[in-house]
């Protein structure tokens, strides 16, 4: 029952991401906007809607300390959640088309994220 509680608050908060916000990017953003990706990065399922989500996250990192946020949040959901194929979490990005300013790697320094 924890796997699937920790998907239901990706799911949710990946919702989240996609709607428009004045305020600094949270983790929930982060995680909710790429809930869709998780059968994707977890080799369970087709890509799908996982780019929609992608892009929504990264219009919505407009600051580097958006990016940053991004980053650590991204790392840290790598960790919580079993079974991410890593290859393909770094091959996103290129996988939806788009750029992002950083590698998604676990070996990633957040905190040189411009």
């Amino acid at each position: 029952m924890e796997m699937v509680g920790k998907i239901a608050c990706f799911v949710l908060l990946c919702m989240v991401v996609v709607a428009p916000h004045a305020e600094a990017l949270s983790c929930g953003q982060v995680q909710s906007g790429l809930a869709l990706c998780l059968p994707y990065l977890q080799s369970r399922g087709p890509l799908g809607r996982c780019c929609g989500g992608v892009k929504g996250v990264l219009g919505a990192a407009r600051t580097p300390a958006d990016r940053k946020t991004a980053c650590t949040c991204l790392k840290s959901a790598a960790y919580a959640i079993k079974g991410i194929n890593m290859g393909k979490a770094a091959g996103l990005p290129s996988a939806c088309g788009v750029n992002i300013p950083y590698k998604i790697s676990p070996s990633t320094d957040c905190s040189r994220v411009q």
